[in-house]
């Protein structure tokens, strides 16, 4: 694993940005394609309280999974940093590996060990019937298994894509989403496993993809060891502040997507329903603008392990570029295609009527949003995780919340005029830190 330079210039770097972007766009566009085979294996079970049982139980985890995700971007900054070191990139990359790692399977660890607990909380903040409930214990019983393959996947993945080894995690996620589905069908299908058997194949999956990743980084680092001087109290402070903002982040981010989701519920069965479409297109754009953001993050980390502070700007101006052509692109689409979309999304004429309004929001939101997605990839990358944590949570609470209140009288939709207002915010907010540090040319300080 040698160190290279991020010194391409013209069209090249934008290629090789590019090249970095689209196996990731491939492999994010895996999940919901995975998320299909489940909801139609669970579809074909003795009864509906089954799908709602395994659907909760998934959920309880897949939330607990997601605020952990501080895991896969603080290990992407700071891998592609090591990738970046002029004189001892393995030895570095190596580091980053072990100390990352012993961070996730730790946590891992603490779920299973505290599953009860988080599983009593799950409940009570679901408050499902009866008969779901016992459906949702049995799926979350045996995935909880899974959490420490889960979180060190987590930082796997993270540390390949700041290697630059954006193909190699395709493939990984590719193979693990199809073990995922055969394992389905084998284990409930043919062994009539039921529930449990969708929540296994799931940890199959996990602990593979674990393998594989693991094996592939393994390899990568030329069997450098771990040394005890790696997990000192300086490291221990290193990455519990740097994840700890991260935490925060995140946070802060699912408290403003939960509101979405449970003030809508409020409104109605057809304000909840109008907002399960609205959510589809968010996850369409982020399908291409965090491509575009993983690349950022292992370039702009790159530059900032190899001691070249013009490149982190033009890095970040190189991924603006296409963020904003990305963009465009999607604006276009919803704006041309929106209303097929809708009834591709739902057959519901009542559901189709009431989200049609909502469509030149939608054509907005890629527009609005791309700066964040961007600007959170290059701050990964800088490894600053406090000017995420502290965006993320003005913008929640001095844009969200207030534009939600002072509109709320518009029912659901003031609660999409506060998401775009806030994802915007947030793109000008960390560009606003940007600037300041460029003024100061303070990247590598």
């Amino acid at each position: 694993m040698k160190s290279t330079t991020p010194s391409l210039q013209g069209w090249q770097a934008h290629k090789h940005l590019l090249t970095l972007a689209f196996p990731m766009i491939l492999a994010n566009s895996t999940t919901p394609l995975l998320g299909l085979v489940d909801t139609a294996v669970m579809g074909h079970m003795d009864s509906a309280a089954m799908l709602a049982g395994a659907s909760i139980g998934a959920l309880i985890l897949t939330q607990l999974y997601w605020v952990c995700g501080f895991l896969r971007m603080s290990t992407t900054g700071l891998s592609a940093q090591a990738k970046g070191n002029p004189r001892e990139p393995v030895l570095q990359s190596a580091k980053v590996l072990w100390q990352t790692a012993g961070v996730a399977a730790l946590l891992g660890l603490v779920i299973v060990a505290l599953q009860w607990p988080l599983w009593q909380v799950g409940m009570g903040l679901a408050a499902p019937p009866a008969e779901v409930a016992t459906h949702a214990q049995a799926y979350f019983s045996v995935r909880v298994w899974g959490a420490p393959a889960a979180l060190l996947n987590l930082v796997l993945i993270g540390w390949l894509v700041g290697q630059q080894k954006t193909r190699t995690v395709l493939v990984i996620q590719v193979v693990g989403n199809l073990l995922n589905a055969v394992s389905d069908l084998v284990l409930v299908l043919g062994l009539q496993m039921s529930v449990p058997g969708v929540a296994l194949a799931s940890v199959l999956a996990e602990y593979a993809m674990m393998g594989m990743a693991g094996a592939f980084a393994l390899r990568m680092c030329a069997g450098v060891a771990p040394h005890r001087d790696w997990f000192n109290a300086a490291a221990r402070r290193m990455l519990l502040k740097l994840n700890g903002n991260m935490l925060i982040r995140n946070l802060a981010l699912q408290a403003c997507l939960a509101f979405v989701t449970l003030q809508g519920a409020r409104l109605g069965e057809t304000a909840a329903a109008v907002n399960a479409l609205l959510m589809q297109f968010f996850v369409l754009i982020a399908l291409g603008l965090d491509g575009i953001a993983y690349a950022v993050e292992a370039l702009v980390g790159e530059a900032v392990g190899a001691g070249q502070a013009k490149q982190v700007v033009v890095q970040t101006q190189q991924g603006l570029l296409w963020s904003t052509v990305f963009a465009l692109v999607y604006a276009v689409g919803f704006f041309s295609g929106g209303p097929s979309l809708l009834r591709l999304l739902t057959d519901l004429d009542d559901l189709y009527r009431a989200a049609l309004p909502y469509l030149p929001l939608m054509v907005a939101l890629p527009l609005l949003a791309h700066w964040c997605f961007l600007f959170d990839g290059v701050f990964v990358g800088l490894t600053r995780s406090a000017p995420m944590r502290d965006t993320m949570v003005v913008s929640a609470l001095l844009v969200f919340f207030p534009v939600w209140w002072f509109t709320r009288q518009h029912g659901n939709v003031a609660l999409w005029y506060a998401m775009l207002a806030f994802l915007l915010a947030r793109g000008i907010t960390l560009g606003g830190f940007f600037w300041r540090l460029t003024r100061r040319q303070a990247w590598l300080r």
